[in-house]
């Protein structure tokens, strides 16, 4: 957007060029050049340690596009989300790039790319339809309204959180069919009744929509977004509200009932998968004062970010004592009101703001806070859908200063002054994205950016010391653990995290204490009844340890290494018959686990069944070939099946490995 293009400047050529496929086209790839070298660091992340460690580190069951792995992609809850069409993209990434993060990475940011593009042919349709006069500018301005808008939208720093972090792919899934949805919608409102073309666009953008809600649930209120369209700019619905339930608008109200039919059901569907999960905050832990309050807070938080995106925080903790008159609260539920208030008595005067602000409300319902799940008062991923709108207005805003030039309403001078603040708006939300983009570059980072804003959340300090465990740095995550609970005593993610650091350092009695307490205050905590059966292990009360195993798989039958464990403990005592059973649940849940394989196949051989051992050894080698005691215990097998030649053969294959081995650990200590 040069200064030098000035309205009364511009020439036929450049005005038929900009309204050409070509040059809007070339707009576009513009726009995926820009987009591409601003979220250019998150292609070096990996992944982190919230939600990202559960969803794709260990998480088996989405690698691959197997009958097995799309049967569970489409009828798991699995972290509280129904997303079907985002996990079957996640296992097209493992596919393609293995537990490579770079892969990941580029998927989410060339799916942004590409709704920065969809975002610029809506905008550019909803510009024509907002100024319907005939100026021979418009050719000119529109695409370059539609270019910042579009621009603005895919740079800004509060897009960080959706691209830069893996588990939120289902952000920009889900944004590229809605957007695509938008964007055949507005091609079926301006067909013409009786068009044949009204009818196949309608239908695609349907079918868009499906998609959307399958990727993620967040446009469940796509179709009251649809209606606010209808009324302006559409104008299918009529000025006068009385008209609007009258025959001439019935069309446009059937043609909504399959929208509302499919919002309806994902939603239904998205908060079972929170019930399940038990995300969802109970009345008496956050009653609704607060989270209507909540709601307002959002609507002006978003707003504000939008104008002046500093401080931004991967987690901007929810209160631990809830109150709805807090300052904040309060200001921006004024500041809401306010500007509603205002927007609906200038109504007439400024449509498209009137219209802008209800559809940027009507977005937001979803995630404001009613149905509260999660530690978040607020989150940055939360603007992705709602602040298109400051996108748009951005992008009108800029046509409209072009109109006023055009017009010499405004001076040259004022017309270049702000296109080059313009420009260097846009270069500096680039360069905060840039920044931004590399707090996720890690866990350790990303959780010490989130406690240089907020140092007292504690579930920031209980990430940290995640993070730090995972790299060996036990006593410095029990430290970020401890302070985790001097904030919120009562945390039992901290409190179950101490007792497990305590137990990779050897320190069982002060483990078994806090594991102990953790279960008190979370009985269905699998994983920390998983631990503790892991300490008394160590502590040989085998008998507790195996209550403690069963305990965890009553509260996730399908953690696969209690079962494991389990089997290894009937194992010992010589219950076969129990050890087999867990062996093979745990190969139900996760068939890669090869010790599991392996000794069910050891397990197998001691009960007299040679033949399915053979085969659980044979499925052994397959997954890990290297495997010395497969082979051993193959020819053993093998040997007792009466096969010595075949077993003479494994029993080479067992040395040679062995020997292979020996020799590696030996110039490893030399080294």
């Amino acid at each position: 957007m040069s200064a030098r293009m000035h309205p009364r400047k511009a020439k036929a050529k450049q005005r038929s060029f900009f309204d050409s496929a070509s040059g809007l086209w070339l707009m576009a790839g513009v726009i995926v050049l820009l987009t591409g070298l601003t979220f250019f660091p998150s292609l070096r992340n990996g992944f982190v340690n919230w939600d990202d460690t559960k969803n794709v580190v260990e998480n088996p069951h989405y690698r691959g596009l197997g009958w097995a792995n799309l049967g569970w992609m489409f009828t798991t809850f699995h972290m509280g989300h129904y997303q079907p069409l985002s996990w079957l993209s996640l296992g097209l990434d493992y596919v393609i790039w293995g537990m490579n993060p770079f892969g990941y990475h580029l998927t989410n940011l060339l799916l942004h790319a590409a709704n920065g593009v969809v975002f610029f042919f809506v905008c550019l349709r909803l510009f024509w339809l907002i100024d319907a006069s005939p100026s021979p500018h418009k050719t000119h301005a529109l695409p370059m309204a539609a270019a910042l808008s579009a621009l603005f939208f895919a740079i800004h720093p509060l897009r960080v959180e959706s691209v830069a972090w893996v588990t939120e792919r289902r952000d920009v899934l889900s944004g590229f069919f809605l957007l695509v949805t938008l964007f055949y919608y507005l091609k079926a409102a301006t067909a013409g009744a009786a068009s044949s073309d009204r009818r196949r666009w309608i239908t695609l953008s349907l079918a868009s929509y499906i998609l959307s809600l399958l990727s993620k649930a967040s446009g469940i209120t796509l179709p009251l977004v649809l209606l606010v369209l209808d009324v302006y700019p559409l104008r299918r619905l009529g000025p006068n509200p009385r008209q609007w339930l009258g025959p001439e608008s019935r069309n446009v109200w059937l043609e909504k009932i399959p929208f509302f039919v499919f919002a309806l059901a994902a939603g239904i569907v998205a908060l079972m998968a929170q019930q399940q999960a038990k995300a969802i905050r109970p009345l008496e832990q956050y009653d609704v004062a607060s989270r209507i309050m909540q709601s307002f807070y959002a609507a002006g938080f978003y707003l504000w970010k939008t104008v002046l995106p500093f401080g931004l925080s991967p987690l901007y903790e929810i209160p631990l004592t809830p109150d709805p008159w807090r300052w904040s609260f309060l200001l921006s539920g004024t500041l809401v009101v306010g500007i509603t208030l205002a927007l609906f008595v200038q109504r007439r005067r400024w449509p498209a703001i009137f219209a802008g602000w209800l559809v940027y409300v009507i977005l937001l319902m979803p995630t404001s806070g009613i149905a509260q799940s999660g530690a978040q008062l607020v989150a940055d991923r939360y603007s992705y859908l709602s602040c298109m709108v400051w996108a748009l207005a951005a992008g009108g805003g800029f046509f409209q200063l072009w109109q006023l030039a055009w017009n010499r309403g405004v001076s040259r001078r004022l017309f270049d002054a702000v296109v080059i603040l313009v420009t260097l708006a846009l270069v500096g939300l680039g360069a905060l994205t840039w920044k931004q983009t590399q707090v996720w570059h890690d866990s350790e980072k990303l959780w010490r950016h989130a406690l240089s804003i907020d140092p007292q959340s504690y579930f920031a300090h209980n990430n940290l010391g995640n993070g730090l465990a995972t790299q060996g740095r036990f006593d410095e995550a029990m430290d970020q653990f401890q302070q985790a609970l001097r904030i919120n005593p009562k945390d039992a993610d901290a409190v179950y995290n101490l007792g497990n650091a305590a137990a990779q350092i050897g320190n069982f009695e002060e483990a078994d204490k806090q594991l102990q307490y953790a279960l008190q205050l979370n009985p269905n905590n699998p994983m920390a009844a998983y631990d503790l059966g892991n300490v008394r292990v160590r502590q040989r009360r085998l008998d507790e340890a195996i209550e403690q195993f069963q305990r965890a798989l009553r509260s996730d039958p399908g953690l696969a290494k209690a079962h494991y464990n389990l089997a290894q403990l009937f194992s010992q005592q010589g219950k076969l018959d129990e050890a087999i059973g867990n062996y093979r649940r745990a190969l139900h849940s996760d068939p890669a686990h090869v010790k599991a394989r392996y000794y069910l196949a050891v397990a197998l051989a001691e009960q007299g069944d040679f033949e399915g051992a053979s085969k659980e050894f044979q499925e052994s080698l397959r997954l890990e070939p290297n495997l010395a005691e497969a082979y051993a215990g193959l020819a053993r097998v093998l040997t007792a099946q009466g096969k010595k030649d075949q077993a003479v053969r494994h029993y080479q294959e067992a040395v040679r490995l062995l020997k292979s081995q020996s020799q590696n650990q030996n110039e490893g200590l030399k080294k």
